[in-house]
């Protein structure tokens, strides 16, 4: 079934924030983020969707000097203006009916955290935004909440009615010269059931949602990817597993023949495949060591040389959602929340990417417009 979202191609990229657990670092880092210099340069529009209350108290304990919350309603949402400056963000008002204190998440933190989300997502949906930037939220506290999802990006699978989708961690490298992309085949399940997941056609499924997405969202129309060994050395010819030998190796070798423009390798051993990643990474005279794209089998195996890189830098994508979701590769940091010490780069990243996203979406579909034009005949 198709989702009735299409975006305005000539307007502004308009972007929802979900400021997750109120509980977390959530509500702190967007604001900081919307107060960067950075993020203002962007040319995007910008609502936060969440408590009216959490985010006033957060506007005040980072000492922030606009003045807040002067009300005008909407129809679909109760809106509130975030600054006599009209260039700020709005705040969508999702409720004020939970019982909300920073460091616990809780029943009420998830039922919370859960209806921003939700929130976002139908106003999305109807197309009222471009995007959806998402704060941490604390899956245990969901789950107090009766909400029994894995995480965020299974919710916004389930409302946007797509099957095929990926959580693919992008990461722009210190020098600019080079972006990592890493995409998991599986994400957030036990490690005993990995080898039950993964299958030839898990695999050939992400490959194919990875070709794509580097096409559509970001132009690469003939890209090289990596892809992880399950086992440890690839199973070393089969004496420490025979997964590669049996049906990656036969599968990737079938996906060459099919996509002859794209370049991918054979299973690389995991505890080598992030050597020359990390040489791009560091030093921009070797850039040319990084690929576009890596597969990684499982969350680990992909996210521990992703943070360790670029932990301050990395936005988790969701790429195949009818629109552009991003999210800070962090969690919601009860610990710190509400001392003013929370870092907002990754948030800061995270916004940033989803407007490039969109200006790319925006792009390919107004020439997609065009070119669906009836030619008009020649003048005689």
């Amino acid at each position: 079934m198709n989702i009735p979202y299409a975006p305005k191609l000539n307007s502004k990229p308009r972007i929802a924030l979900t400021i997750g657990d109120p509980a977390g670092i959530g509500t702190e880092i967007i604001l900081k983020s919307l107060n960067s210099s950075v993020i203002s340069l962007l040319g995007a529009e910008f609502t936060v969707f969440g408590d009216r209350q959490i985010i006033a108290k957060t506007h005040k304990l980072l000492g922030l000097e606009s003045q807040i919350f002067n009300d005008a309603a909407s129809p679909s949402h109760q809106k509130f203006d975030f600054s006599i400056d009209p260039q700020l963000p709005q705040i969508a008002e999702v409720g004020s009916k939970y019982d909300l204190s920073w460091g616990v998440g809780d029943r009420d933190s998830g039922e919370a955290s859960f209806a921003y989300l939700d929130a976002a997502i139908t106003a999305t949906l109807a197309g009222d935004f471009d995007a959806i930037v998402t704060a941490p939220i604390a899956k245990s506290a969901w789950k107090m909440a009766g909400h029994n999802y894995a995480g965020q990006t299974e919710l916004l699978a389930e409302r946007s009615q797509v099957d095929d989708f990926g959580m693919l961690f992008v990461a722009a490298a210190p020098h600019q010269q080079w972006v990592l992309r890493t995409l998991l085949a599986t994400v957030h399940i036990p490690l005993s059931e990995v080898t039950e997941q993964l299958t030839p056609e898990l695999i050939e499924q992400k490959l194919e949602l990875l070709r794509r997405s580097l096409l559509q969202d970001f132009g690469i129309a003939n890209p090289r990817i990596a892809i992880a060994g399950i086992n440890p050395h690839s199973g070393e010819m089969g004496q420490l597993g025979r997964e590669e030998r049996d049906w990656l190796q036969p599968l990737i070798d079938r996906y060459r023949q099919q996509h002859p423009n794209v370049q991918i390798t054979n299973p690389i051993p995991p505890d080598t495949m992030w050597v020359n990643p990390a040489k791009a990474w560091h030093h921009q005279e070797q850039v040319n060591l990084g690929y576009d794209a890596y597969l990684a089998m499982y969350h680990d195996q992909g996210l521990i040389p992703v943070k360790l890189l670029a932990f301050d830098r990395a936005v988790n994508t969701t790429i195949g959602l009818p629109f552009v979701r991003t999210s800070p590769d962090h969690g919601t940091a009860f610990d710190i929340a509400g001392k003013g010490i929370a870092d907002p780069a990754s948030m800061i990243e995270a916004i940033a990417l989803a407007v490039e996203l969109v200006k790319i979406r925006k792009k390919e579909s107004a020439i997609d417009a065009y070119r669906a034009l009836p030619s008009k005949p020649n003048p005689e």
